[in-house]
């Protein structure tokens, strides 16, 4: 067990455990791997309860791209009596075409496996991304028999809708600059790090509505390049390959095309710099930012910065994307327990609330965790005491 909780982590990957998050008793681990019904591929790791000890929840938990077979509280809730099966989706480490659809299937694929083992309650877990999968999960397939959402953001499209940059003048020049929309320019507000900056309300109010406007702009993008292959596909449907082969095969060509978008700058999220915007106890800066988000807005790096047109849409948008809390979460109605970290740097206080407030279920627990930061260093072991007690109420 001390491997899996060291203290060093590779960058990204701040759900690992830790040291302190030992739960000081031994779980048994199995690697699992699935195979979907669509042939993918789906690895984890099975933590259980010491040897010996009988269990009949199983909790299972993922993330659109992370590895969750080491996340923080799988050794915990294991310790405390239940199965959790951490995995990783078939898109691990692999944002570029990530689809949220597909995700689903390697979701349901795991509370199946676990049903096969004995579980009578299947328990969908989902910190971060995770939460917005796992409610889609359920939404579209009927999986689990209760929701855990810990430091889950209301969608990854709806997070991106937030700290895309609006100010992007062309889509192919990183460097040019809308300045009247630019939330790192001195005459809108900003202050070089780490001095805290200020933005007026109006222009926020407007730097929003650009945001959403540069989503719907990289939405038709998307939208114009599948429906070019759809057309094309349809085309080639229609000819005799044989007859016409090079026509065929040039439109052939075009039906599988997957178009990649490089989309830059995507960590402009004034709340990052101005602490009274939505105050709560968050420090300033983000999760992604090492440590100003200027330098990993303008980075090599950044959140969906190469995207096939399919993936951009499935995942990353606020517009198109089907992983929306507030869309799915209203229909699950299964028991839902959500916890909130109030020094989250990414998610606001009113969207917590307004997650919780979604919720379809009759029985919904909420809470705040005070000053806990976005993967809960220093509050883990209480805040999975609380899963534990919740779960052990229900089942």
């Amino acid at each position: 067990m001390p491997h899996s909780l060291g203290a060093e982590r590779p960058f990204g990957a701040g759900f690992w455990p830790l040291p302190e998050d030992a739960p000081g008793s031994p779980s048994h681990r199995e690697p699992i791997r699935l195979v979907t019904p669509d042939h993918a591929l789906v690895r984890g790791i099975l933590w259980t309860p010491p040897v010996g000890t009988p269990w009949k929840t199983a909790i299972i938990l993922s993330h659109p791209r992370g590895d969750f077979s080491v996340h923080y509280a799988c050794p915990l809730l294991a310790a405390a009596g239940y199965a959790v099966f951490g995995f990783a989706t078939r898109y691990l480490n692999n944002d570029t075409d990530c689809l949220h659809e597909s995700c689903v299937q390697d979701v349901r694929c795991a509370a199946q496996e676990m049903r096969r083992r004995g579980a009578e309650t299947v328990v969908l877990f989902g910190n971060s991304g995770g939460g917005s999968l796992m409610a889609l999960a359920h939404a579209e397939s009927g999986c689990g028999d209760a929701f855990v959402g810990v430091a889950a953001h209301p969608g990854e499209g709806v997070f991106m809708n937030q700290v895309i940059d609006p100010s992007v003048a062309s889509e192919s020049d990183p460097h040019a600059v809308v300045r009247e929309l630019d939330m790192y320019d001195p005459d809108n507000g900003w202050r070089p790090w780490p001095t805290p900056s200020h933005y007026d309300l109006d222009w926020l109010k407007g730097y929003r509505e650009a945001q959403r406007q540069r989503v719907a702009r990289i939405d038709a993008v998307a939208e114009e390049s599948i429906e070019r292959a759809r057309e094309a596909r349809r085309l080639a449907s229609d000819l005799d390959p044989h007859a016409e082969p090079r026509a065929w095969r040039e439109l052939r060509q075009r039906a599988v095309h997957s178009e990649v978008m490089c989309i830059y700058r995507t960590l402009a999220d004034p709340a990052y710099l101005d602490p009274s915007i939505e105050p709560d106890d968050r420090p300033l800066g983000s999760l992604f930012a090492f440590p100003d988000p200027l330098d990993a807005n303008y980075g090599r790096g950044g959140l969906a910065r190469t995207m096939t047109a399919r993936g951009w849409l499935s995942t990353w948008s606020g517009r198109s994307s089907r992983a929306k809390l507030a869309d799915t979460l209203p229909k699950v109605e299964i028991p839902t327990l959500l916890i909130h970290a109030t020094a989250d740097t990414e998610i606001r206080l009113s969207q917590a609330r307004g997650i919780r407030d979604a919720a379809g279920s009759e029985d919904v627990t909420y809470h705040e965790i005070r000053g806990a930061p976005h993967y809960l260093e220093g509050h883990r072991i209480e805040a999975m005491n609380i899963v534990s007690e919740w779960l052990g109420e229900r089942f």
